[in-house]
């Protein structure tokens, strides 16, 4: 097993549902991303550009994006707590999950792949 899954499986519950849901709706947007662990965590990549990263961080699941500063649809649904480069969206439950929305900024996200992490 690759690291990457094991760190998915290896997290209780909500938390592994929440991943294993996010992971779904990232393969079915992007059926040619990549997995990769990275920082010793779940990184998602698209023709070797990084897309975003899946966390389990204490009470929630954050799915971080590091082309965030070019985003300028749906930023209201991101946190950013003071990080200059990443915002992301954070997940208590897998009732949370707006997979349109959620989608959506997938797709934002991607048009940008290419820009530095930074304006």
């Amino acid at each position: 097993m690759k690291p990457a899954e094991a760190y998915i499986l290896k997290q209780s519950e909500p938390f592994k549902s929440i991943l294993m849901h996010l992971q779904i709706l990232i393969e079915h947007t992007f059926p040619e991303a990549e997995l990769k662990y990275k920082w010793r965590i779940p990184c998602y990549y698209v023709n070797s550009r990084p897309i975003c990263y899946l966390n389990q961080s204490k009470d929630y699941v954050d799915v971080g994006f590091w082309h965030s500063a070019h985003l300028t649809k749906y930023t209201e649904y991101m946190v950013s707590e003071n990080r200059k480069v990443v915002k992301s969206m954070r997940y208590k439950t897998l009732e949370d999950i707006n997979d349109e929305l959620f989608i959506l900024i997938l797709k934002e996200v991607e048009k940008h792949k290419n820009k530095s992490f930074l304006k």
